[in-house]
């Protein structure tokens, strides 16, 4: 391993962390379960209906990406076990939410701020001015479904995904939640289009991560294994080559998942998500909605996930499935 991959902060064993993918939503145009996100996008697919899938009530006055948050929360807690008709079915103070969304409510933001140019504060929308909050995604998901533990926003580029599930690991090992929900989303609208050049994803996933010894979600299906971040992405390759103990590590190379198919180490598969469009914050949790649809097919080798640029910091992070009774 080099200096600077030695340099990374790495968190411990998959094993000591103790934590698990319990459940995983997925919500993109097509598609709403994780096994299909290696093909790419459904040829002719509308636009995804959040009405249609978790009804009108509740979404009146919402952005497009809160919307979307919405339904693959609701997905993943129902994944997991967790939620029911009638509700959540465990105490929703042990219950936390983060968010990874680098342009979620930027739509709302460039509309509030031409409207107060155009005219002045007084003609904002008192229905339109909630949704120019960060935290808005985090925030809707946490009242809908009465989640009272910790509740983060983080939109720090195209490592946001793995940094929110990091974030969450960190909250479930310090005792302050039981589980978190974990929801990567991004709209596609003209605003978001053109500050990126691109056609965003208008979609994402959300999952579940639960502590080990808690009660009342569905069995495991990936545990949380060792991340880094580095100064450069071949150094993240490399700390995450060498950050699997014992026979999972000496078995196949397993899934690579990442920005640059030429860095992995001979014998890896590879897959890539960028036919879905700009993934940007949602990129992270579609990786590890990817790695859960590997375990659920029954591989048993470790998932890695990259993320970052050639020329700048990465982020990286190992799955390792959770091996199911015969």
């Amino acid at each position: 391993m080099t200096a600077a991959a030695t340099t990374a902060t790495a968190t411990t064993s998959a094993a000591a962390t103790a934590v698990a993918v319990t459940g995983v939503g997925v919500v993109l145009p097509g598609l709403n379960e994780p096994g299909g996100l290696r093909h790419g996008p459904v040829a002719g697919a509308d636009p995804v209906d959040p009405a249609a899938l978790i009804g009108k009530k509740g979404l009146r006055f919402k952005d497009r990406a809160t919307q979307l948050g919405l339904c693959m929360a609701a997905a993943a807690l129902t994944d997991a076990g967790l939620l029911g008709p009638r509700g959540l079915l465990v105490p929703g103070d042990r219950v936390g939410v983060v968010v990874s969304s680098n342009l979620g409510n930027a739509d709302t933001v460039c509309r509030a701020v031409a409207t107060i140019a155009e005219e002045n504060t007084g003609a904002l929308s008192p229905m339109d001015t909630p949704n120019a909050s960060s935290n808005i995604i985090a925030s809707e998901i946490a009242i809908r479904f009465g989640l009272r533990g910790p509740n983060l926003t983080v939109c720090n580029g195209v490592t946001s995904g793995l940094d929110a599930l990091r974030w969450a690991r960190l909250t479930l090992r310090s005792g302050r939640a039981d589980h978190m929900v974990v929801a990567g989303v991004e709209p596609d609208n003209d605003v978001t289009r053109r500050l990126t050049g691109a056609r965003m994803v208008d979609g994402g996933a959300a999952v579940v991560v639960s502590r080990s010894d808690a009660a009342g979600a569905a069995a495991p299906r990936v545990l949380l294994g060792p991340s880094f971040r580095t100064e450069k992405l071949p150094d993240c390759v490399a700390a995450l080559a060498d950050a699997v103990p014992g026979p999972a590590r000496d078995a196949a190379a397993g899934l690579w998942l990442g920005p640059d198919p030429s860095a992995v180490p001979p014998g890896g598969e590879t897959a890539d998500l960028s036919g879905w469009g700009d993934c940007s914050g949602a990129l992270g949790l579609l990786h590890c909605a990817t790695a859960v649809a590997w375990a659920d097919s029954g591989r048993t080798e470790p998932v890695y996930a990259l993320l970052g640029g050639a020329g700048g910091e990465a982020s990286g992070t190992v799955w390792i499935p959770v091996e199911r009774a015969a």
